[in-house]
Formats: C-alpha cells, structure tokens, sequence
C-alpha cells in the first residue's frame, strides 16, 4: 500500500506543478471542452443515424460547418466575458454588460441609418460604451455602493433606453462597415501563415519568461513542460485554422476578437496595472496600504467591460445583420457570459483569473447549446444543463480556494 500511495501522491504533485504553469490555467476547461466535443462528437452521427436525417453530414457536431458557426456565434459571448473578467478579477461583477452591449448596437444602428459613416458610428459607440461603464465604476468606487446593486440598476436603466432607442424591438443594420467584420474573410494561406506567426510569438515569449526567471534565480520549468505547452499550442491554433479553412475561411470578426483579448491579455499579467487588479482582487485593503490606487483601479475595470460591451455589440451588429431587444438585453447572454467567464477558471472571489480563459468557457457555453440544438433537445433542457455546468465550475473555485485558505 505504502509504494501505491507515493505514486499516487507523485502523480497529484505533478498534476498541482502542471496547474502552476501558464498553459496548465487552462488544462480543467480544455478537459471540458475535448468531453463536450468527444461527446458530441459520437452522438450526433449515431442521432443522425437513428433518425434518418437525410443531410446527416450537416448535423455533424465536429463537421467544419459547424466548427465554423460554433466560433462564430461564441463570439459575442467571449467578448463580453472578458471584459466581465476584468471586474471578476476585483471580486465584483457587472450585471449590465448585456444591456450596455444592446445600447450601443441600438444606437449603432440608428447612427448608420441616418447616414453616419460605418467607422465614425462604432468609433462613437465605443467612446459610449466607455462611459457607461466608467460612470458605473465611479459609482462603486467613489460612492461605495456595491457592484450588484449598482449593475443592477444599470441593467434595468440601460434596457428602458435601448426600448426607448428601439420603439419597434428591431433594427436592420447593412452599412458595409458594420457587416464587414462577421463577412470579410482572411486567405486561407494567410491565415495559416498568421497561426505560425502566433505559435512562434508564443515559443518566443516562454523562452523570454524562462530567460528572466532564470537570471532573478526563480525556479524554472523543465524542457519538456516548456515545450510540451508549445506543441500543445501549436496544435490546437493550426488544427482550428484549418477546420476553418475546409469550410470558409478564418473570419476578420474572429481574428479581432482574438488581437483584442491578446492586448488585454499582455496587458493583466504584464503591466504594473494588471498587476495591480490580482493584487486590489486578492485584498484590497492591504493593496491601498502599499500605495495602490484602488479607487481608480476599479474605475478603469469597469471601463474596459463598457469597452468590451460596446464591442460586443458591433459584433453583434455586424452577425446578425440587425439589432434587436431579445438578442442583447432581453435574451440569456448576460448569463452565458458571466457562465463563460466563471467556467473558464476565473474567480467570483477575485484575484484569479485570465481573459483568454474566458474564450475558452464561451466556447464551452456554445457548444454545449450548439450540440443540444442538433440532437434536438428542448430550451428546458439546455437550461437545466447550463445552470449545472456552472454551479459544478463554482463549486470547484469554491473548493480550491479553501484549499488555498488551508479550510
């Protein structure tokens, strides 16, 4: 028994040493979304099969068709959970990203209708979006109510305007601008060449993280781990650009989304600031002591959701080819990304977290909804199932951050 139980404590040491690294944050969601995708995957062709369905190939969960429109319609919730990340990381919430994304595609659409250039309007409703926000974070910051409350009201708040915006519930939106981002297609050679270029930056920058913890005489990753997270990456970025190849081609919409969360990425784990938001999310009182400006901290958090949101919204815009109540503030969105953010690893408690795990939980969110559509399960169930994913991801943050705690 003695030899089994130090084997088997080895194997858990090295399973807490693999989550200690930076591709290992996104080993438990990956594990979900390969279970989700396996399942899925040997379903549906059986589903398919007892059915009869005469197209059986489009209803194919792992075909390119549908790998494609998974991406595509995961893309306005990935948006908003990471810029829901970025206040989650402080240990508080916003309730409004939904409505504010509504807003600002509602007044996107009324701009491009009265003859506002494309590029100009979605320069103005991002400069919106921002203000939103902002005004909310001074609110929790300056005025000390709490996020809830505050994000609350700006739920309800920001749903009468975009009603008051949309006296009909609906908006076509065909500016050429707006529609570009959802139609315009990279080469497939160019994109291939872009997924090398992202691996090789990847290589570079592990290299260059090792590099500096090497010199400052921290403890260092192996070879194998170093590398292992490099081909791991490399395949996962190559294998989805050339599914999206088989069938179109990588969209300009998903390429955007993917340089934005990069830059918020650099910019959480790179800078004094980002820095800053682990530490203000871990405890906020001893942050202020060492001279951290907390109050402005939050501030800018809830900017980039507004940021984030407006985005969102003219991503929405410019897919769906309209604007519309149910599909931003009347619909499930909000939960889906406040889902995405938290099954994606991030803490409800703050101080843990990363955007692009928050990518990773939206396409977690989809193709759970994407794959009980094709085996025609009922809104109930698609319901039921999501709240069990996600009260599964909370329990475990709960648990582990007892771990932590030594509770």
């Amino acid at each position: 028994m003695q030899p089994d139980s130090k084997q088997n404590l080895t194997l858990l040491d090295r399973f807490r040493a693999l989550r200690e690294t930076q591709f290992g944050t996104f080993v438990p969601v990956l594990l979900a979304l390969v279970a989700i995708w396996g399942y899925f995957g040997l379903a549906l062709p059986l589903y398919d099969l007892f059915t009869g369905e005469a197209e059986s190939f489009r209803t194919i969960f792992l075909s390119p068709r549908n790998i494609y429109n998974l991406f595509m319609q995961s893309a306005v919730i990935a948006t908003l959970a990471v810029g829901i990340t970025m206040v989650l990381l402080l240990g508080d919430i916003d309730l409004s990203a939904a409505a504010t994304a509504g807003v600002c595609a509602a007044l996107l659409g009324v701009l491009v209708l009265s003859g506002v250039p494309g590029w100009l309007a979605c320069l103005i409703v991002i400069c919106v979006g921002i203000i939103m926000g902002v005004a909310q974070g001074a609110l929790v910051a300056y005025v000390s109510i709490p996020s809830f409350v505050v994000t609350l009201a700006g739920l309800l708040g920001y749903q009468g305007v975009m009603q008051k915006i949309l006296p009909t519930g609906n908006l076509n939106v065909s500016d050429p601008f707006v529609r570009g981002f959802a139609r315009v297609l990279i080469p497939d050679i160019w994109g291939l060449l872009i997924g090398i270029a992202v691996v090789a930056l990847f290589a570079f920058m592990n290299l260059r993280k090792q590099a500096k913890r090497k010199k400052m005489g921290l403890e260092l990753d192996t070879p194998l781990t170093l590398w292992a997270q490099v081909i791991i990456f490399g395949v996962i970025v190559i294998a989805v650009i050339l599914t999206l190849n088989a069938y179109r081609s990588l969209p300009l919409l998903l390429l955007l989304l993917l340089a934005i969360t990069a830059f918020l990425g650099w910019m959480t784990t790179s800078t004094p600031f980002g820095r800053s938001m682990f530490a203000v999310g871990g405890n906020a009182e001893s942050a202020r002591r060492v001279g951290m400006k907390v109050k402005r901290i939050r501030v800018a958090a809830f900017g980039f959701v507004g940021l984030m949101a407006a985005i969102g919204g003219i991503f929405g815009a410019s897919r769906y080819g309209s604007v519309s109540y149910t599909s931003f503030a009347g619909g499930s969105l909000l939960l889906e990304a406040i889902g995405a953010a938290v099954i994606g690893g991030t803490s409800l408690f703050g101080g843990r977290g990363s955007v692009w795990n928050a990518i990773l939980g939206a396409l977690v969110i989809g193709s759970l909804g994407n794959g009980l559509d094709l085996t025609g399960a009922s809104a109930a169930d698609k319901l039921m199932v999501s709240g069990a994913i996600l009260i599964l991801a909370v329990a475990i943050d709960a648990i582990s951050r007892n771990e932590h705690s030594g509770r």
